[in-house]
């Protein structure tokens, strides 16, 4: 998945295209409509999602690495014996372009909506991380009568304008790019210390391999889909009610989202939300507690 063989990224790239294919998925690309072409890990194309015996699965990875599946593996391996496991990469990261001018987190939900509509799967659950939770949101909003349940991890979707401004001060920067599309070690190694709770000692040429192999790709893309966010641009919450239950799973020290967002949330969600929160997790809690996110996921899908 990048250039350089001798590269960590192409290395473990590798290592998660096997990965994948052992847990039987396979990687598929779709024209969704005229404009758009979305990439996707999915079960094997001759199989028919009407005729499984496994419920659905949606991932939806969040504003990081170029591609989707990278946030998912321990999810992947761990669900692939009892769900039909379906892993797309949004709009302008890994293989999915568009040439619509479109360029926010609305515009991802309809194309999820349309490629899980054009392979044939009319009802699912969803989880979604961080910016993902964005797009799973409006996707339950817009498909009430396909999405099953939701699962929201780490996704301020109830971020207001002056969060965006509190995010830039903890990372000591002016702008959000800065943060979410690093360009030097520097940047990166400020969001981790952002999304991970033990970060651990990484040589520069370990972080720019990252860089060159994760951020680099449709940078300018990815740069006007951090505009195009219609989330966190007002004084309040827009937040409307679901019909799906919710669960929200948090990290006790993300510092991209804090806790009380999460907190927040279950208040405005009422009765149909639980929250969840892991200790000694910050962003990342399906990589960092892999065991308990994914036990808590299973629990609230059976």
């Amino acid at each position: 998945m990048a250039a350089s063989c001798f590269s960590v990224t192409s290395l473990y790239g590798k290592f998660l295209r096997r990965s994948l294919i052992a847990a039987g998925l396979s990687s598929q690309t779709i024209d969704i409509d005229e404009q758009t072409t979305m990439h996707f890990w999915g079960p094997q194309p001759n199989s028919n999602p009407s005729s499984s015996a496994k419920p659905s699965l949606l991932l939806i990875h969040g504003f990081g690495p170029h591609h989707g599946v990278f946030q998912w593996r321990p999810q992947i391996v761990f669900f692939a014996a009892d769900f039909d496991i379906y892993v797309p990469d949004l709009v302008f990261f890994g293989h999915s372009t568009t040439t619509s001018n479109e360029r926010s987190e609305v515009f991802q939900a309809i194309c999820v909506g349309k490629l899980m509509e054009k392979l044939g799967v009319n009802k699912y659950s969803v989880v979604g991380t961080s910016y993902g939770g964005f797009v799973a949101y409006n996707l339950a909003l817009m498909f009430p009568e396909r999405i099953q349940k939701l699962v929201i991890a780490n996704s301020g979707i109830n971020m207001r304008k002056e969060d965006h401004q509190e995010l830039l001060k903890r990372a000591n920067v002016e702008k959000v790019e800065d943060v979410m599309l690093p360009e030097t070690s520097k940047q990166l190694k400020t969001l981790i210390k952002l999304a991970v709770y033990r970060s651990t000692y990484m040589p520069n040429f370990v972080l720019k391999d990252m860089i060159g192999g994760m951020y680099m790709e449709n940078r300018k893309e990815k740069m006007e889909l951090l505009r195009g966010l219609t989330i966190g641009r007002d004084d309040t919450a827009n937040i409307k009610p679901l019909q799906q239950d919710v669960l929200l799973i948090w990290g006790d020290h993300d510092r991209i989202f804090p806790l009380d967002k999460g907190k927040e949330l279950k208040e405005i969600f009422g009765e149909k939300a639980w929250l969840e929160v892991i200790k000694d997790t910050s962003h990342i809690p399906q990589i960092e507690q892999a065991g308990i996110f994914n036990n808590l996921l299973k629990e609230f899908l059976a």
